[in-house]
């Protein structure tokens, strides 16, 4: 399907924008895009292909919870531009 100048102006007319000519043009030159990659989806093969209604019908993949204690505030405030005591250090801002 192509869309043409009188569909693209049924369409404004619908919408209630009013279009002018260039704007006309540009439309038709978008749409006809989209129009012609949706219909390249429709040579994907998905013969043996079952829809998806839910994405937690599927099974995920799981792993391991493995708990992680480690102290690193030492790392974390290497980038810190004012220390004090192990703790950010930051200017006053109430008086």
């Amino acid at each position: 399907m192509k869309i043409d100048k009188n569909t693209i102006n049924k369409i404004a007319r619908l919408s209630r924008i009013k279009l002018d000519d260039k704007e006309s043009e540009d439309y038709i030159k978008d749409l006809n895009s989209i129009l012609d990659w949706v219909e390249q989806l429709n040579e994907v093969n998905t013969e043996n292909i079952e829809p998806l209604s839910n994405i937690s019908s599927s099974i995920l993949p799981t792993r391991e919870d493995v708990s992680k204690d480690a102290n690193s505030s030492d790392e974390i405030l290497e980038n810190a531009p004012d220390k004090l005591e192990g703790f950010f250090a930051v200017p006053k801002v109430v008086e």
